[in-house]
């Protein structure tokens, strides 16, 4: 395997095999699953030293939400602590003794919203996914990043399990004890490499905003995202889709399942495109004749059935036209001049990134070039730097984009071939 950062693809292609991690230090803790078990791991940990790994492991694809069902920690000298926080209503004592303790996770914006729920809220972090992405690493999975600064090897057959399980089986506690083992270790080698390349500056800029960033706003028209909704025509049609999303969302929030196990997208999407007229010709379709979802079609008809005596009024939208610009396939004939300024903002971007050996999107998110592009507010850089700003941009992102993309808004350079987009998300 060979990453993008100068100096380390060569230990990379080199490296022995790794060496296998199948227990933790000290073996694998019991669960914490009572007040004076958990009075006695708070007093371990409040004793330590130095900063402490941070894990949590979710039910996705199985619960409705996405609290946690396991906490991991661990922290010199107390070791592994393993917490079940559905046992407790919440974990805020022992958010009073780490709250000012540097976390490390990996992927912290995964974890952060379930640790939160359950109380624990860092005030400081250390994100080793997000530090890999800024050290130019082309992989930075948990597991990948061990292997290629650690030489040790880390299995990852249970992170899609259901973790609301109980209780929770002995290889599942070995596979959530060996995430946190030697995360500490892979902070310190990876700041190494962050100080290394004069990118620890910009690590704790990222940090910080991970930490700071506001909830995600709750998404307009989420039924819109359906699997298969490319397929639905009509607006009667997406008006079926409309009232099966809502009404399998109130089921699946009232089971506490993933609503996809209450009925899945294929079965929405084909009951739209049919317009069955009974509760039998509904039952005949793709996703409605298995044993759960078959005692649904009574249940459901009454819902799809209203649909059909919607006026045109009440009826949705063929589309939504977000508040952005458009999809940049379509620039070249909408406005050739602003296609232009994206191509040559992107040629731009690839070069810098290149330069810093870090993904593009690091630099700035795609959305935020687009709308610059689109329709600059300013071309000087000062303009530019403070549109990047109110987007969201950090610092180091600024000063390094501001003066290029200044550049790109004014350019008459023709792009004969802009570089590949990076993703839309």
């Amino acid at each position: 395997m060979r990453t993008s950062v100068g100096g380390v693809s060569e230990i990379v292609d080199e490296r022995p095999a790794p060496v296998p991690l199948f227990e933790p230090r000290g073996g694998v803790p019991p669960v914490i699953d009572t007040q004076p078990a958990l009075d006695a791991a708070i007093a371990a940990i409040a004793s330590g030293s130095g900063p402490i790994a941070v894990d949590a492991e979710r039910a996705s694809g199985y619960r409705y939400g996405q609290r946690a069902y396991l906490v991991q920690l661990r922290r010199e000298p107390a070791g592994i602590v393993l917490i079940d926080p559905i046992a407790f209503e919440n974990l805020d004592a022992l958010n009073e003794v780490i709250a000012d303790t540097e976390w490390i996770l990996h992927a912290a914006s995964q974890d952060l919203p379930s640790l939160r729920e359950v109380g624990l809220r860092p005030t400081k972090l250390f994100d080793t996914e997000l530090a890999a992405r800024l050290a130019g690493f082309e992989r930075v999975g948990l597991a990948t990043m061990v292997e290629v600064l650690l030489g040790r090897g880390l299995a990852k057959e249970h992170s899609a399990a259901d973790w609301s399980r109980r209780p929770l089986p002995e290889p599942w506690l070995r596979y959530a004890a060996l995430d946190v083992e030697i995360l500490v270790e892979l902070r310190d080698a990876l700041e190494a490499e962050l100080i290394r390349q004069g990118k620890l500056e910009w690590a704790r800029q990222e940090f910080s905003a991970v930490l700071n960033a506001s909830p995600p706003a709750p998404r307009v028209d989420p039924w819109r995202r359906t699997s298969g909704m490319h397929r639905v025509r009509s607006s009667r049609q997406l008006a079926v889709v409309r009232a099966l999303w809502e009404a399998r969302d109130e089921l699946a929030r009232a089971r506490d399942t993933a609503p996809g196990r209450v009925l899945p997208d294929a079965a929405i999407v084909a009951a739209a495109n049919a317009s069955p007229e009974s509760p039998e010709q509904l039952g005949r379709l793709p996703g409605w004749g298995g044993r759960s979802t078959r005692r649904l079609v009574a249940q459901l008809w009454p819902t799809i059935a209203a649909t059909y005596r919607l006026s045109e009024s009440e009826l949705p939208r063929p589309a939504v036209t977000g508040d952005g610009p458009p999809s940049p396939s379509r620039w070249p004939d909408r406005d050739p001049v602003a296609a232009g300024r994206l191509g040559r903002a992107r040629a731009a971007l690839s070069e810098i990134g290149a330069a810093n050996d870090m993904p593009v999107e690091n630099l700035v998110t795609p959305d935020l070039v687009r709308r610059l592009a689109w329709s600059p507010p300013a071309t000087d850089p000062e303009g530019v730097g403070e549109f990047l700003r109110s987007g969201g941009a950090r610092p180091w992102q600024i000063e390094l984009t501001a003066e290029p993309l200044s550049k790109a808004m004014i350019s008459d350079e023709p792009v004969l071939e802009a570089p590949p987009a990076v993703s839309e998300e």
